[in-house]
């Protein structure tokens, strides 16, 4: 088989930098919804990015700024309704078309679709994040380019935790060792490693000096051919911008055959 036999893209931060103005700004028009006076930065949004999934980001910052609170209602009720409403002011912002596709993104997504090569989707965020994204980023009706999209609470353990990327493996019937993951984070990263899948990163505002040991190619965007990368680690074979041939080229399997 050729490889790579499919791809599996992570969300926020890889084929959009949704996170700061984004995700940020729909949990803080949450919190004031809710009456709160809980505000995150930039800064206290990198940090608390270190921890994989909204519902557990909100209990991460309840645990260590606001111990003391009481909410008004089970805890777990409580977290689960802030983060439903952040989840309609995300996907209100999304549908003003202010978050862009990151560089390269909907060309290598063509690409692939062209050539035949599987897409999927392999992310913490909710199915209901990734669906608005798909819908108002790339285009209507775009979530059905992918054969698996997994999504949130599917799988009990999350990034950097391989377990998303078991999950979607097995759902598409794929081989790790014959994909190629896009991941923006060392979260996951490890987790596309862990499953056994080799990885190209596209580091995001976020990810700058994160931990990406491991890594086929480390670049700032996928690239265009008006717009190209620039390389933190990884070679690329003349290349300004990563599409198919660079990708097989790149892949271990392709490299194992004499490709």
């Amino acid at each position: 088989m050729s490889v790579p036999a499919a791809l599996l893209f992570d969300v926020d931060g890889t084929l959009a930098d949704t996170e700061r103005d984004g995700h940020r700004v729909a949990f803080n028009q949450a919190f004031q919804d809710a009456g709160l006076d809980w505000h995150w930065s930039d800064a206290r949004y990198g940090e608390l990015l270190a921890v994989s999934g909204g519902k557990e980001r909100i209990r991460c910052y309840m645990d260590r700024y606001h111990s003391g609170f009481r909410p008004p209602m089970p805890l777990d009720a409580f977290i689960a309704a802030l983060h439903q409403s952040k989840n309609r002011h995300y996907a209100a912002l999304l549908e003003t078309g202010r978050i862009p596709l990151r560089p390269g993104v909907r060309r290598l997504l063509a690409e692939a679709r062209a050539a035949g090569i599987p897409l999927l989707i392999v992310t913490t965020t909710s199915p209901e994040n990734v669906l608005s994204l798909l819908e108002y980023c790339v285009e209507p009706g775009s979530a059905g380019w992918f054969e698996v999209i997994a999504a949130g609470d599917v799988v009990p353990a999350k990034k950097p935790a391989p377990d998303i990327y078991h999950y979607a493996l097995a759902q598409g019937g794929l081989a790790a060792a014959e994909c190629l993951a896009l991941e923006d984070s060392e979260n996951g990263l490890r987790a596309a490693r862990a499953a056994g899948v080799p990885t190209v990163v596209t580091v995001s505002h976020y990810t700058q000096e994160q931990d990406f040991s491991g890594a086929l190619l480390v670049v700032d965007h996928l690239g265009e051919p008006e717009q190209p990368f620039h390389i933190r680690s990884g070679a690329v074979h003349g290349a300004t911008w990563v599409d198919l041939d660079l990708l097989r080229r790149l892949h271990p399997g392709s490299r194992a055959a004499g490709g």
